[in-house]
């Protein structure tokens, strides 16, 4: 039956009435519909019209080789969304990729991991260069190792196109190869105030990159960086993102960097490039991890104030603070002259450096103007004098700020001594007990770690430690050692018997393991391959109390105890051996203990308490990258308390080539070893090549040749001290050696 207009009860006549004028009218929305969909041609027939207020939800399961498009014109409070059917359940892996065009688009609730983008962007706020995304979302997607497989071909994990666009509760975490994870591309088409907003995204793990190209956020380019953003980027989370020096590179104007933590994050947030910028109520905790660095300032009109920097152990560009020289009528690409800078009310406590003038040169010798320090508190680490200066201060006026206990040589007028005592207050930071009011707001309010991200998806950490898993018992014999540790999980820890090894195969290493000898007796690896250990992409290993004998090894060019193959992906591996003696590796004129190839980057490698002898090669060769594009074979180098003797080549050949300023490595630390005929025939025992650390200790050099160190690029730092030289040249260096007391 049909009720009719005259049936109807008096208070239901006006809506009758409405609902049939909007029905002749056709003027009533559609009714939004829900679209489960369980595979790509489902996907594609559900999203050819999407209506404002439509969702499209991805069926439970892995989705692989998936090019998610999601096109469509949504409305205020009723976007289009593409979600998961629960959150944590959709995968996307292999090939897959997620693009939006249109406007009012939201997405939600997926994770990538297992494969990589296949094109330039795993998350895409456009579908093409003509076609892009404004005032949509991306919230609580998880991006997981999602690498290319070569590390060397770059990429962005997200690109940022388009206005008004929100990036937010995401987690981006463990990206590996160049490319920086998140863009902000700013050009004439898709709009260069962008007015986008980035928050409560949790940037977990970047390890070292080694080169140029590994930042977590980059906003604009040098290109287009004298016009505005106006870009947000606030309360996030930066966790040990150590891929280059610059963390966050700044490279536009109007932007807003606010209430985000870095956390024992390598580098520093730089505003490298644009004017106008605002870096406030941030807290940079850096627990005393090297490199840790603060704020780098750059251009005109920058502001820094309110901010916390704690244990930041950082110094030169990454200091705490660094306030750049800069060059006259600059290029686009170069530093900027600062002016009218102004740095206020900033706590820095236990922290290493502060650097004004920073870079100063021939090129870059215009100092800051028009520039004020204010109300900041400034407390060392006690390490070193906190202030370093470089040029003429006048351009910057100082007023009301305190260091305690005294002021640094340097500092003008304007900085107070005080002694502070701090106490450490209910939002987690420390402020001082008495009555002085410099330093950072009492009311800041750092966010949490649980605030950001999502709550359905782990925030790891790091990949499993060497000596972390299981200990197992491997016995002498033919090939037992290789298939002990072909069967071996992460971490596992192979523990040898006394006895004779023969290995007739490379070992293959491609996850962290440990080999390690009896403690009483020997266990004796002979090795009939060119290669004994190979390390690949994943892998880590330790070798203890072994001895390794090169005698039936293959006369064979690349001879190697141990190998990182040239375009193997080992990255951010750990090479260790302890209590070991290696010898007897003459088969081939060039037979080293350690060959590392180009591509390849250790994050580090020790020796210590070793004994090795008679090698034909090098010790350690890792100087593989000399195209000089600033890219390095090891990150850190560690020769400890050990004995070398009838060494042909250099006990260590590393080298890092190239002016590219994006990195900190290596560093080198040589202490307490002997040297006996090491490196004669070439009079080289140590050759140093754009190393921008080497701390030399303690060591004894005996009819050897030299220490040969080349200054590069930075500022390299060559220590010595204790070194007594026997029939053997003196060091040879470009950068003056410091005397160690």
């Amino acid at each position: 039956m049909t009720l009719q207009h005259s049936q109807a009860p008096r208070a239901l006549r006006p809506l009758l009435t409405a609902l049939a004028l909007g029905l002749a009218a056709g003027a009533l929305p559609a009714f939004a519909a829900d679209h489960l969909v369980h595979d790509a041609a489902g996907y594609a027939a559900a999203t050819k019209a999407l209506q404002p207020g439509d969702t499209v939800i991805l069926a439970d399961g892995v989705w692989r080789d998936i090019d998610l498009l999601l096109r469509g014109t949504g409305k205020i409070g009723q976007p289009i969304k593409l979600t998961a059917q629960t959150p944590g359940k959709v995968i996307l892996s292999g090939q897959s990729q997620l693009r939006l065009a249109g406007s009012y688009l939201e997405v939600s609730n997926l994770i990538f991991r297992d494969g990589w983008a296949p094109g330039s962007e795993v998350v895409s706020f456009r579908a093409s260069s003509k076609e892009w995304a404004t005032h949509s979302r991306v919230t609580g997607v998880v991006i997981d190792g999602y690498n290319k497989p070569d590390r060397q071909q770059s990429d962005n994990w997200v690109g940022m196109y388009g206005q008004d666009n929100r990036f937010d509760h995401n987690q981006l975490v463990g990206k590996t190869n160049a490319g920086t994870t998140l863009v902000v591309v700013r050009n004439t088409t898709s709009g260069l105030d962008n007015r986008h907003r980035i928050d409560h995204n949790w940037f977990g793990p970047r390890p070292n990159l080694g080169s140029n190209g590994g930042e977590t956020i980059r906003v604009g380019t040098s290109t287009d960086s004298q016009s505005d953003s106006n870009t947000v980027v606030e309360n996030n989370w930066f966790e040990q993102c150590d891929g280059e020096v610059e963390i966050v590179s700044n490279k536009s104007g109007g932007n807003l960097y606010r209430g985000n933590v870095f956390f024992e994050s390598r580098g520093s947030m730089v505003l490298r490039h644009g004017h106008g910028n605002v870096v406030e109520r941030n807290v940079f905790l850096g627990n005393n991890k090297a490199h840790t660095g603060g704020v780098r300032v750059i251009n005109r009109h920058q502001i820094v104030r309110d901010n916390y920097f704690e244990n930041i152990a950082g110094d030169n560009f990454a200091a705490a603070l660094a306030v750049m020289a800069g060059t006259r009528d600059a290029p686009l690409n170069r530093y900027e002259q600062v002016d009218d800078a102004l740095i206020e009310r900033n706590s820095f406590v236990g922290v290493r450096q502060v650097f004004l003038g920073a870079g100063l040169d021939d090129e870059r010798n215009a100092m800051p103007v028009n520039s004020r320090m204010r109300g900041n508190l400034f407390i060392g680490d006690g390490s070193r004098e906190l202030l370093r200066s470089q040029g003429d201060l006048a351009g910057i006026a100082f007023s009301g700020n305190v260091q305690s206990p005294s002021v640094s040589p340097g500092f003008p007028a304007g900085v107070s001594a005080r002694k502070v005592t701090l106490q450490r207050a209910a939002n987690g930071l420390q402020y001082p007990v008495d009555t002085i009011t410099a330093g950072a707001p009492r009311d800041l309010a750092p966010i949490a770690r649980e605030q950001v991200g999502v709550g359905w998806y782990p925030k790891a950490l790091t990949r499993t430690a060497l000596d972390s898993g299981a200990t197992r018992k491997v016995a002498p014999g033919e090939d037992t050692l290789a298939r002990a540790v072909a069967s071996s999980a992460p971490g596992d820890q192979l523990q040898l018997q006394r006895g004779q090894y023969r290995i007739d195969q490379v070992v293959n290493v491609d996850h962290p393991v440990s080999v390690i000898g009896p403690r009483r007796g020997r266990a004796s690896l002979q090795f009939s391959r060119p290669t004994l250990f190979e390390i690949r992409a994943g892998g880590s290993l330790k070798l203890a109390r072994l001895d390794i004998d090169g005698a039936l090894a293959p006369d064979a060019a690349g001879n190697a105890v141990v190998r990182i193959a040239p375009g193997s992906q080992a990255f951010n591996y750990t090479l260790l051996i302890e209590d070991s003696r290696i010898h007897g590796l003459t088969t081939n004129k060039a037979f080293d203990v350690i060959n590392a190839g180009k591509g390849s980057l250790a994050a580090r490698i020790g020796l210590r308490n070793t004994i090795v002898e008679d090698v034909s090669g090098s010790v350690i060769a890792a100087a593989a990258e000399t195209d000089d594009l600033g890219t390095y074979n090891a990150e850190q180098v560690d020769i400890v308390d050990s004995t070398f003797r009838n060494i042909a080549g250099p006990l260590l050949n590393l080298y890092r080539g190239g002016t590219d300023e994006s990195t900190f490595g290596p560093t080198l630390r040589v202490h307490a070893n002997q040297l006996d005929n090491v490196g004669v025939a070439a009079d080289t025992s140590l050759r140093l090549h754009g190393v921008q650390t080497a701390t030399l200790t303690d060591n004894q050099f005996l009819r050897s040749g030299r220490v040969r160190f080349s200054h590069r690029v930075g500022e390299p730092r060559l220590a010595a001290h204790g070194n007594v030289l026997d029939a053997t040249a003196a060091m040879q260096s470009d950068t003056p050696a410091e005397t160690l007391p």
